[in-house]
């Protein structure tokens, strides 16, 4: 061969080397599959492209598979985009989607904007609403009841148990996003879910600096839409991130117990606080939803809100400027705590949430509680003299 050939083929990697064996799956980064014989050019199950996913994909889509107990998982580079990807692929033109009123703001974005344009519509519910009172809007049109559980702002709870046997009845798909519960501390599908989506780049991922998302399912006619929506629309992800997602996954069980212990310290610190009205944090007993937490889930996440005495947007803002420890960020699940205001965010809610103060979110890190306690404490001292 010669010097340009030799180049490109002198250490290519060989199906037949055999690769040491590490705890984590080998990296493959890798677009072109090379195929061994001509007739798996039309054996379609064949992986033959590296968009398909690859060593570390697969090894992160069987974890994913075995804790959701799920038979299919499909991966999408963002948690927004499990969530598009899967309304996507299970909804058409002239179809109707009825949504907890909850919902993730980008989610109603997407329903109110592209849907919309593509010709299904969508209604929002409150989100207390029983599944009788739910199923009861529903109508032929109906495809796919979209819920939340806890919502991430206000933390609204919903009886999925429930929910998901009324809509199996009237053969209407269900999806949730199981975000706060990581996969781990609720099982959507053994509870009836026809498809379990969440944000990887939340808690699964845990350092704030890996995006992914996932939706999982053990409904072979939803795995079908899924992955044919997958394959035809091109979603990806990088081997790379889905190593690394595949990292933080082993260690999800540790990371979330502390953060529920940490968040269950502040919260209960928060409900004897004198400038604190009201505390959302299912776990916490009393709390809104606490039974139906209580009955579905074997666990916490570390985000919780809390309603403050009455005062202004200006005070909230001050309340959140004094804070040193947590950081002002709109996500979440990472190892550091972050705040942020809940009330821009119901404009655009049908049925406005009142609680008599304003609503601030904490994403309850893996810090000392007693600094973030003390962080709190005079910030709500501002807020106070605000």
């Amino acid at each position: 061969m010669k010097r340009d050939t030799r180049l490109i083929h002198g250490s290519r990697h060989k199906a037949s080397t055999k690769l040491a064996e590490t705890v984590g799956p080998p990296i493959q980064r890798g677009s072109t599959v090379l195929l061994p014989n001509a007739a798996a050019i039309h054996d379609y199950s064949q992986i033959s492209y590296g968009r398909q996913g690859l060593a570390s994909h697969q090894a992160l889509v069987a974890a994913l598979a075995e804790m959701e107990g799920a038979s299919d998982v499909s991966l999408f580079p963002s948690g927004l985009a499990a969530i598009t990807g899967t309304l996507l692929a299970v909804v058409k033109a002239g179809d109707e989607i009825l949504a907890a009123d909850s919902v993730y703001r980008p989610t109603r974005r997407f329903c109110d904007t592209v849907l919309a344009r593509l010709g299904v519509s969508t209604r929002y519910f409150e989100p207390s609403l029983s599944a009788e009172g739910v199923l009861a809007l529903a109508t032929p049109a109906t495809r796919l009841i979209m819920l939340e559980t806890p919502g991430s702002l206000t933390m609204d709870m919903q009886d999925i148990p429930g929910i998901a046997r009324a809509a199996r009845a009237r053969g209407v798909l269900t999806a949730v996003d199981n975000t706060w519960a990581a996969g781990l501390l609720f099982k959507p599908l053994a509870h009836g879910i026809d498809i379990s989506i969440q944000s990887l780049t939340k808690y699964v991922g845990g350092h704030s600096d890996v995006f992914m998302g996932s939706a999982a399912t053990a409904n072979p006619a939803a795995a079908k839409l899924l992955d044919a929506a997958q394959l035809e629309m091109g979603w990806a992800v990088a081997p790379d991130d889905a190593y690394f997602m595949l990292r933080g996954l082993r260690t999800l069980g540790t990371r979330l117990e502390r953060h529920e212990a940490n968040a269950m310290i502040i919260a209960r610190w928060l409900e004897s606080h004198g400038n604190v009205l009201q505390v959302l944090y299912p776990a916490l007993p009393g709390a809104p939803g606490h039974d139906i937490w209580k009955r579905d889930f074997s666990g916490a996440s570390g985000l919780l809100s809390f309603v403050a005495r009455p005062g202004s947007s200006a005070a909230v803002d001050t309340f959140i400027d004094a804070l040193r420890l947590f950081g002002l960020g709109y996500s979440w699940g990472g190892f550091e705590s972050l705040a942020i205001p809940g009330d821009p965010q119901f404009a655009c809610r049908g049925f406005q949430p009142r609680f008599g103060g304003p609503v601030i979110r904490l994403q309850i890190g893996l810090e000392d509680p007693d600094d973030l306690i003390s962080d709190l404490d005079q910030a709500l001292a501002a807020y106070a003299t605000a």
